[in-house]
């Protein structure tokens, strides 16, 4: 298995999660199916944005579900430009992530 293996399990687990909790993530989904994990992440961190579905998660209190949070972890940051993880990390600080695994403020 490679890096790019894991990170796509990681994220087939975002969206299962979101699933589990009533969140149907289909754009994010079809994202997946069409160009893989790490291309899909790439795609949506290029926009300054924060997505409607890292919202979805927010409300749900799963942002450590998110592939934003994923993003910033140790092991996959080979995966992505030091942009990429900044953009991730600006996100999840927007909406009062903790790097520790809790969402504050909520």
């Amino acid at each position: 298995m490679t890096l790019e293996d894991d990170f796509n399990r990681a994220m087939v687990a975002v969206y299962e999660t979101a699933k589990d909790h009533d969140y149907f993530a289909n754009y994010f989904k079809q994202m997946l199916d069409r160009y893989q994990a790490v291309e899909t992440a790439k795609r949506l961190l290029a926009k300054q944005e924060i997505q409607k579905g890292l919202m979805h998660l927010w409300d749900l209190k799963l942002l450590d579900h998110s592939m934003e949070a994923a993003v910033i972890q140790e092991r996959f940051r080979p995966l992505f430009t030091e942009a990429e993880i900044a953009e991730a990390r600006r996100r999840l600080d927007e909406l009062g992530y903790s790097r520790q695994g809790s969402q504050a403020g909520q």
